[in-house]
């Protein structure tokens, strides 16, 4: 088929899943990832997609066998996807002096850094040969600025944002393009168990209406909702012992079993 193909990971809820419908209702065929495959495939038989415009594949990203695996099976059954977006990702708070949160620590960045890197690994150099091709990263507000109980997120999310700028300058010649989306709230199974406040939350739709026209547009690095693209600006400038100030009293992200 010569419509445009779109891979995403972690497209079993959230963000992923909405992302997937988007990108069906612009007429991109879907690959589509997750450990739970089975739920992807029902999924998308419960929307009445064409089933020759998805294609489910198996992978868990901490796994890096598992995800490249997945990538060349794309690449085989597919072919080179236009838009790579590598959306799989965990938040769970951390207390670094609970000894079982250092494995909570390890297992974050696995799936948020090395899981999005052996995500783009298999369409690099198909893509820099064809010329073409978007690779989306999922980053956070939360890169901004550490917050108390977010340690682990934060720092796997600041570290997204830094791999993606260095991948964008190393396939700029290639006509690759890289791009980070930076979400702020979002209302997904992921943020539903917080304990503290979510200013401009946004649906998981309307996030993936808006990230779809960022990628669609060229742009590089977006965050979104708008507001809070200010809001990051201003903790970036904010002096540590006010942003101190302003974070204590603030409720810790849960941990691990809470």
């Amino acid at each position: 088929m010569t419509a445009p193909l779109v891979y995403i990971t972690g497209a079993s809820s959230g963000i992923g899943q909405a992302l997937a419908m988007r990108y069906h209702a612009a007429g991109y065929r879907l690959a589509l990832v997750a450990r739970r495959a089975a739920e992807i495939e029902a999924w998308c038989r419960a929307q009445g997609f064409d089933a020759q415009r998805w294609a489910v594949y198996a992978a868990d990203v901490r796994d890096v066998e598992s995800i490249v695996t997945a990538g060349k099976a794309c690449v085989a059954q597919q072919g080179v996807p236009d838009v790579v977006i590598a959306n799989a990702g965990i938040s769970v708070g951390i207390d670094t002096a609970q000894y079982a949160d250092l494995e909570v620590m390890r297992a974050t960045f696995e799936t948020n850094n090395l899981g999005m890197a052996a995500t783009f690994h298999p369409f690099i150099d198909p893509m820099r040969a064809r010329g073409s091709g978007v690779l989306v990263g999922i980053a956070s507000v939360a890169a901004i600025r550490g917050l108390p109980g977010h340690g682990a997120y934060c720092a796997s999310k600041a570290a997204v944002v830094s791999y993606c700028e260095s991948l964008r300058g190393e396939l700029r010649p290639s006509g690759v393009r890289v791009v980070t989306i930076a979400p702020g709230y979002i209302d997904t199974p992921l943020t539903r168990g917080n304990r503290y406040s979510m200013p401009f939350l946004l649906s998981a739709e309307t996030f993936a209406e808006r990230a779809f026209r960022a990628i669609s547009a060229g742009a590089s690095y977006r965050v979104i909702p708008w507001q809070m693209g200010i809001v990051t600006k201003l903790l970036r400038v904010l002096p540590n012992w006010l942003f101190d100030r302003a974070l204590a009293g603030r409720a810790r992200k849960k941990r691990q079993g809470e």
